[in-house]
């Protein structure tokens, strides 16, 4: 994306002057926000935060002593997602998009895009100490990413501000391995040509990378115990010590297995409970379990194993076909 002067043409362009009148619009009706997610979340920004689709003041950004804050807050974070940044970087800036990496309150932390785009992006508010935030810019897809806990996109007039919609924004979040929440990454998107096929590939996109930091930021909490994976993803992990017993287990696995809590367990324990000595077949019996107690409800069961819809039926598929 580096025809920056028809991308500002397209940012003037892209304000559309009825979106604050759909948004009032729609959320006239009281039920609305019971119907849809999205409409849930421009009620938050309306009623919760006090915001108005027509606010066009640029994103608030910190100061530079806040954002060295936040970024040593953000120290493991950072460090484990170098590497995965760097290697979706060249793609990425070459694609003509924006990643940001932000922590759990929105702050853009890390950014890669080509140099020439740059200035386009920053335009948007997608640079470093930009807070994106519901409370801050409504509906987005940092903001609502962080707040619903999933992987989303937010396509052009689906943010709540006007003036964003001319952004296309896809995110997934990001887990320590306690499970609490510690950011996302995001690819953004400001061309008219980004449509629903592009958005869907980003969606795996920002997904995978997503896991690949959590599978990182795993190890470095768990360095020197053997650390395995069940199934054919590296999703659910655990850590064992010299007696095999599970001293660690990220989100998908406690999700997969319904651990919680108590007695200590060993591996050896744990396959026999799902009835398998075979971690792939364990894997799938325990994929029907998460299944059965969200009574067949397959976006329920992906929100509590911590994965997007699409990566649920896949992981089934593959089960199935073995």
């Amino acid at each position: 994306m580096t025809k920056t002067r028809s991308l500002d043409n397209h940012h003037h362009a892209s304000v559309n002057v009825h979106h604050a009148d759909r948004v009032y619009s729609i959320l006239k009706d009281e039920s609305a926000s019971g119907r849809s997610a999205l409409a849930a979340s421009w009620s938050r920004s309306l009623r919760h935060y006090g915001l108005s689709p027509n606010h066009d003041e640029p994103p608030h950004r910190l100061d530079a002593q806040a954002y060295r804050a936040a970024r040593e807050r953000s120290a493991l974070l950072l460090h484990a997602a170098q590497p995965v940044l760097d290697r979706l970087a060249s793609a990425v800036r070459r694609g003509g998009f924006c990643m940001l990496l932000s922590d759990a309150h929105g702050v853009a932390l890390e950014q890669r895009c080509m140099a020439a785009d740059e200035e386009i992006f920053s335009s948007w508010g997608l640079n470093l100490g930009a807070i994106w935030d519901e409370a801050h810019e409504g509906t987005n897809g940092i903001g609502t990413c962080l707040a619903e806990d999933r992987v989303l996109t937010i396509h052009r007039d689906q943010h709540f501000f006007s003036r964003n919609a001319g952004l296309s924004c896809t995110m997934a979040p990001i887990h320590d391995p306690t499970g609490s929440p510690v950011g996302g990454i995001d690819i953004s998107s400001c061309r008219n040509d980004c449509d629903t096929a592009t958005l869907s590939f980003l969606s795996l996109v920002v997904e995978d990378a997503a896991r690949r930091i959590e599978t990182r930021l795993f190890g470095e909490a768990f360095a020197g115990h053997r650390i395995i994976s069940l199934g054919n993803e590296a999703q659910a992990l655990l850590a064992l010590d010299e007696n095999e017993v599970i001293v660690g287990t990220n989100k998908a696995a406690r999700a997969l297995f319904g651990l919680r809590a108590g007695k200590p367990m060993t591996l050896p324990d744990l396959l026999s409970d799902t009835g398998h000595e075979d971690p792939g077949r364990a894997a799938h019996a325990a994929l029907q379990r998460v299944l059965k107690r969200c009574n067949g409800n397959i976006s329920a069961a992906a929100r509590e194993l911590g994965v997007s819809r699409a990566t649920l039926h896949r992981r089934l598929k593959r089960h199935e076909a073995h």
